[in-house]
């Protein structure tokens, strides 16, 4: 909601900010396509702080304040955003019915932590500047094959 400031959740100690070429198409994005709340924002600003199931993650109209070199599409590039969710598929269609095409498809990943995998159900999409966000859900720890084959 506009002008929001609850204050009664706890800020993350990283919160990555993204400059957005476009703040209401990004705002639309994340609010109503991918299913973030608004925990508080300045619209004089064109800045709202974002929330979802945990994750937090800032969005601003670009200005030069933040800027430190030439500016082009797509944004992020080297990083992306990984996001835990409960289920993969439901998102995923969600934003394939918004016309979004996911950057890579949903696939089962398996990424090993000592002598343990941790497994995600994971697809990669792009938000409206090219910023990419992976999106998983928790499957699990195994027995790091590498180490019982």
């Amino acid at each position: 909601m506009p002008g929001n400031t609850d204050t009664s959740w706890t800020a993350a100690r990283l919160v990555p900010e993204l400059s957005c070429s476009d703040f209401d198409v990004s705002l639309h994005f994340f609010r109503d396509i991918l299913g973030f709340s608004i925990l508080y924002d300045r619209p004089e600003d064109q800045f709202a702080y974002l929330e979802r199931g945990g994750a937090q993650i800032m969005l601003e109209q670009e200005s030069p304040h933040w800027t430190t070199g030439p500016r082009e599409p797509p944004y992020g590039r080297g990083v992306n955003f990984q996001i835990e969710i409960e289920d993969t598929e439901a998102l995923a269609r969600a934003l394939r019915s918004a016309g979004y095409s996911l950057f890579r498809d949903i696939e089962t990943k398996w990424y090993r932590m000592g002598d343990r995998e941790t497994g995600n159900r994971q697809f990669l999409v792009q938000d409206p500047d090219g910023y990419l966000l992976r999106f998983f859900e928790d499957l699990g720890t195994r027995p790091a094959r590498h180490l019982t084959e």
